[in-house]
């Protein structure tokens, strides 16, 4: 089967890489397991909190999970710095729980790419904050 190139490719410029982050944003907003593990080469390693796993059937099962947990999830995500197939970026989301408890969540990510536009590696650090509804900013 081919692998069908991820525009915008690297390396990187500035705009290039906001368009990345841009997209993964939009990506992670649909709630789409599917969809989501699309932008990633088929056997990508990822590092989530403290799980670690690889491929995009466990990216699948993995955000499945996720969302059923984190309810009414809405994220943004900044480009922090890039080079010539990697991007940083900052990100915060706000979400709640089965008991309607919400939390805003703050983290990094390490993004690589392989030639082809697909990230290879993710690199994620995550805390939770919890919070009353009425403090919600991400809408």
């Amino acid at each position: 089967m081919a692998v069908i190139p991820k525009p915008p490719l690297p390396p990187f410029t500035e705009a290039t890489a906001l368009q990345k982050v841009q997209a993964a944003e939009d990506a992670w907003n649909s709630r789409d397991p599917e969809r989501v593990a699309q932008a990633y080469t088929p056997d990508s390693e990822w590092r989530n909190r403290d799980q670690f796993f690889s491929g995009r059937a466990a990216i699948v099962e993995f955000l499945r999970a996720k969302w059923q947990k984190e309810q009414a999830y809405r994220l943004r995500k900044t480009l922090w710095a890039f080079t010539e197939n990697r991007i940083a970026v900052r990100f915060e989301y706000e979400w709640h729980d089965q008991g309607g408890q919400w939390f805003r969540s703050y983290g990094n990510e390490m993004w690589e790419f392989a030639a082809n536009g697909l990230m290879q590696r993710r690199f994620a650090s995550i805390n939770d904050v919890m919070i009353n509804a009425e403090d919600r900013k991400i809408l």
